[in-house]
Parts: C-alpha cells; structure tokens; sequence
C-alpha cells in the first residue's frame, strides 16, 4: 500500500512540476513540490507503525490482519522480530538448529488465536510469553543468580536457578541434566513461576518444587550465595 503511495506521489510531483513551469509559473511548483515532500515525509513515519511483515497480501480475517491494524500489537511483533533476530546470531553454532522450527511453531501458535474469545489478548500474551523465552533462553537480557536449592533434605537434590529481566519475568531451573523454563504467575504471596510440567513457588527463602508430570511436590530450601 505504501508502496503505491510513494509511486503516485512522485509521479504526481513530475507531473505538477511540468505543469507549474507552463502554466503557473515557480510559485505553483514551489507550491505543489511542498505538498509532495510532506507526503513523502509522512509515509515512513507510517511504516515505522507497522508490524515487521507486510500487510499487503493478508488475509482479511487473519490474525496478521489484526496485528496489521492494532498499533500495540504491531509494536510488539516488531520487538519480537529485533529479538528473534538476536537469537538467530546466538544460536548460529546450535545443533540441532531448531530456532527456525521453533519460530514456524509459534506462528502457527498465534494464528491459532483466533479460536480465542478474546482474539486480542491472545495475540498480545503470545508476543509476551514467546519475545521472553528468547531472551531468557539465549541470554539477551540481565539476570540474577544462580540460586541453588537443596530438596527434601538430600544435599545431592538440588534445583539450580537464573532468573531473567524479561516482560514478565521467566528463569530457567536446571535439576541434575533437565532444563525448564518458567514465567512468573500472580501469586497471594512470594514468587510464582511455571513451567510446562514444572513449577517453583518461593516464599522467604523456601520453595516449593514439581518436577515432571503429575510428579510430587518437592520442599526446597535457598541455600545461601
């Protein structure tokens, strides 16, 4: 669309050019080729409201289409895209190279929403939930820790984690060669994060930990850094 606008734009300058000379003299130029500029100046203050993708060829009822005309959305996937593209540059050396996959995955994730009730809060937490996971995941952002905690007792039972400065807030839980990452829920008291089969609620220096699923609840204690 904007493309267009850009071609007509000029070619209606070329043409009001010729027709000042004739007919109007420099004032009309100068007139018309004012006109012409503050369109053109307008027209990447309009591009930068846009999502990283082209709006050209979407569908009407799709879910781009919805990011294509909601000014926070489209901000949110323009953040993701800058984010998405730093992990690329960190994950060069990964194998297997499942960052692609991974991403198509997502797509396809958000595109789903529109089975959603509530079409746009659903664009918007995945945007959130998917631009935290790769800064956490590839370590895009500031973080604390490690934080050990010793389970049940057993100093060879111990969750191991970092947490990251990401929007909402995640960390990643290492117990012996399993990996888990979690982002923090609403919680009456403490910190609460949750993971797919794990979570880890903490409160003064005690958490309570499930590992796996429908596995039992672990009583861990923070141990001092």
């Amino acid at each position: 669309m904007w493309h267009a606008t850009l071609r007509c734009s000029r070619s209606s300058f070329r043409s009001c050019r010729r027709a000042g000379e004739r007919r109007a003299g420099p004032a009309r130029s100068a007139s018309c080729g004012l006109l012409v500029l503050g369109a053109l100046v307008a027209v990447p203050a309009a591009w930068a409201q846009g999502p990283s993708f082209s709006c050209a060829a979407v569908g009407a009822d799709s879910i781009e289409a919805l990011v294509c005309a909601d000014e926070g959305l489209s901000r949110l996937d323009r953040q993701l895209a800058e984010v998405y593209g730093a992990a690329l540059d960190r994950a060069a050396d990964e194998r297997p190279p499942v960052l692609k996959a991974e991403q198509r995955g997502w797509i396809k994730g958000r595109d789903d929403c529109w089975k959603s009730d509530d079409r746009r809060r659903c664009v918007e937490d995945s945007y959130r939930l998917r631009t935290a996971e790769l800064q956490a995941r590839y370590r895009l952002v500031g973080s604390s820790g490690p934080v050990t905690f010793t389970c049940n007792g057993n100093a060879a039972d111990q969750v191991v984690a970092t947490y990251f400065d990401t929007d909402p807030p995640t960390l990643i839980a290492e117990r012996g060669d399993q990996v888990s990452l979690m982002v923090r829920e609403p919680a009456g008291s403490g910190a609460k994060y949750q993971g797919r089969n794990e979570s880890l609620w903490e409160h003064q220096g005690e958490a309570l930990i499930r590992w796996g699923y429908g596995s039992a609840e672990l009583r861990c204690r923070r141990q001092p850094q």
